[in-house]
Order: C-alpha cells, then structure tokens, then sequence
C-alpha cells in the first residue's frame, strides 16, 4: 500500500496517544457513572476530570459543560425557543449564510421563524445586516460560527455579541473548528453557548460539548430521561469517549501555540505553490483565518475530479464539509460569498495538522502540479470544463 499524506484534518484528525491512552483506561471502569457505590464513583471520577479540563479550556465552569454525542448534537441543542428572562420568550433565530449544516437545519426552529444574515465577499459575517435584522425582531437567538470549516475565515463574533445582547437575544457559537487551533474564551466573546466536538482536536468520534456561560439561558434537553449532565441530556454518559475528550483537549491546548506556528508556515508554503496557478483563486486570504486551512479553486475546475485525482496520487483532500455521505457539492458557503458556479464546484480544501510535514507539503504541491498540468491541457485556463 503506498504511503499516504493527508490533508483533510477540518473533517477528522488522527487520535492522539493520549486520548487513546485515556480510552484504554477508562474500558476497564464498567460501573455506571450515575452509581453512588465505587465502581460507580470512578467512572464518575473520570467524567468530572473531563468535565474540568474541557471548561478551563474555553474560560467557562464545570458545571456548564453538557456532553454530548458531538458538535451537530451540541449545535441542535442550543438551538432551541429558549427563555431569555420572566415572561419574554425567544422564538426566532438568525443564523449565518456559511454555517454547517446542523445550524443551517435550524435546531428545533421553524423554518419560518428563521432568518440568514448574509457574509461579504471576503466571507465574514455584515454586521450592519445584523443590526438591521435585531432591530426588526422580537429577541432572537443568533448562531455565528467562530472560523468557517471551509474557507478557515474567523468571524467577528465578539462585535456580533454586542449587538445581539443590546437586542435582548442571545448568541451560539459553533467553535468547532476552531477549538484547538486558536484561542478560544467564552467570556470574551460574550456567547452565551459554544459547541465543541472531540474529534477534530484528536479526540475520539461520538464525542462532544456545549459550554454554558455563567448565569446565562439554559436550553431545553433534547434528550429526556434520567437527570444524567445535571439535566442537561439524559442517558448514560460515554464514559471512555470523554475520557479520550478530556485527554485530547489537554494536549491539544499545551501544544497549540508551537503546534499551530508550525502549521501556519507549512499552510503558507503549500500557497506560495498553488498561486502558481493561472486563474487560482484563495478564498478568504485578505482576513483572518485558521492557521491550517486553504481554500483553493480554480474557474471550471471539477472538485470532485480534482479530490479523486489527489486520492489516486496518495493525498486525502477534500471539497469542503465532510458531512454529505461522500458526496461532493457545490460550495454553499462560497455561493454566500458571492460567488457563481464555477467557483462554488471549483473549490478544493486543504487542511493541515500537528502531524503535517514539510514532506507532505511538498508532495501536494507536486501533486498539484501533476494533476493541473493534466488537467488544462485542451482548454485556455487548462482545467477540465464542467
């Protein structure tokens, strides 16, 4: 089997030793978490420790962190009708036109009673649509992702915070994708809820969290049954995939700062090579991105071709979101910025992780230029038509 190189670490990451070390310990402890008797008590123990790490990670306590099954369930949960204080209720919804899909669903809103604020062409988010919109509306819940998993684009969300409390509303923030990468506080961007989810930091899948502010909204469980995560969702806790949460988050955030430094020059370097290409485009390099992430396409370039073309050479890339069922689309968050078909089916995503090597680097930048040379060849931009 030929050596692989990947590069698709916004969809999933390896599990770190630790996490799998922390896993491995924690298949021994088969009490019930919620059993006052020993062998109860020590899976509980490991669930607390997690519960600790993961809240001094974003600046939140512990007893607001709810685990979940993983960022789309941390997503649907605070997206919910909520009280936001005596007898005023919030039951309408904004929602950015480049959030995942689990936020474009709408949570337990009705369709009606949701709105798109819309991003400019760089992709960060209009505030003054967003004042404009809070104006017009009863309090509202607002959910902003903090960096897009696909362009990598870091949103304004402390300026966004501001304007929804003055409005009454409260504000989510899916932090998924940038949860381990970049510095996260909950206090200072002023959410009221953040989502995370353990496998994009190297954590195991099937696992993830909302993180509450203090003294904040409390969203409805989506999940009724027993009192399990102080009522916040039912049912028996996954005892070693929070223990494998835990474990990552920990060593995510010791070596996040040397970590992402690292990437961030490799992620530099693999641009430097695909500017190369007549008629490329980088989406969203003019603001503030995630330090593993590139967004490239080029007009008439097939993604889906491209995508198969690198998995043949070797190199896992992706078209953007992973969570299709392995289909390629168009860009929803490219067409939000703006942006026509031959872009929004152009696109390919590059993402990079603390395991990234030079080497790797390299070999996309070769692969590439096997694959456009290929690929132009019978047309005046050189890649296949649509």
């Amino acid at each position: 089997m030929q050596e692989r190189t990947y590069l698709d670490w916004n969809a999933t990451t390896p599990l770190r030793q630790e996490a799998r070390a922390a896993m491995a310990a924690a298949w021994d402890l088969f009490g019930n978490p919620s059993s006052i008797h020993a062998e109860g008590r020590r899976g509980r123990g490991l669930i607390e420790d997690a519960r600790v790490i993961v809240a001094e990670a974003v600046g939140g306590e512990p007893r607001n962190v709810i685990f979940t099954s993983g960022g789309t369930e941390a997503n649907t949960l605070a997206l919910t009708p909520v009280s936001c204080k005596p007898k005023q209720n919030i039951d309408n919804i904004i929602v950015s036109s480049i959030e995942h899909a689990s936020v474009l669903a709408g949570g337990r809103f009705p369709p009606d009673r949701m709105t798109r604020l819309p991003v400019d062409r760089s992709g960060l988010i209009d505030l003054d649509a967003l004042r404009t919109m809070l104006a017009r509306q009863p309090p509202t819940l607002v959910s902003i992702m903090l960096a897009n998993n696909e362009t990598g684009a870091i949103q304004p969300v402390a300026e966004a915070a501001g304007l929804v409390h003055e409005a009454g509303g409260l504000l989510h923030v899916d932090a998924v994708q940038a949860f381990g990468k970049i510095h996260i506080d909950i206090n200072e961007l002023n959410a009221d809820f953040v989502s995370l989810s353990a496998h994009k930091i190297g954590g195991p899948k099937g696992t993830g969290a909302l993180v509450l502010a203090e003294n904040r909204s409390h969203p409805t469980a989506l999940i009724r049954g027993g009192g399990q995560e102080r009522g916040g969702r039912a049912g028996t806790e996954n005892v070693p995939g929070i223990a494998g949460f835990g474990a990552a988050v920990r060593a995510a955030e010791a070596g996040r700062d040397t970590d992402m430094a690292r990437v961030k020059a490799l992620r530099d370097r693999l641009e430097d090579g695909l500017r190369q290409t007549r008629g490329g485009v980088i989406f969203s390099q003019e603001v503030a991105r995630l330090p593993n992430t590139t967004l490239f396409g080029v007009p008439t370039l097939k993604a889906e071709t491209a995508v198969v073309r690198f998995d043949l050479e070797g190199v896992a890339v992706s078209s953007g979101s992973a969570c299709s069922s392995g289909k390629v689309q168009a860009s929803h968050v490219l067409a939000a910025m703006g942006y026509g078909p031959e872009m929004t089916r152009s696109a390919i995503r590059f993402s990079l992780g603390w395991e990234t090597t030079d080497a790797d680097v390299d070999r996309a930048i070769k692969t590439w230029r096997k694959l456009s040379g290929a690929l132009l060849r019978g047309n005046e931009t050189g890649l296949e038509p649509f």
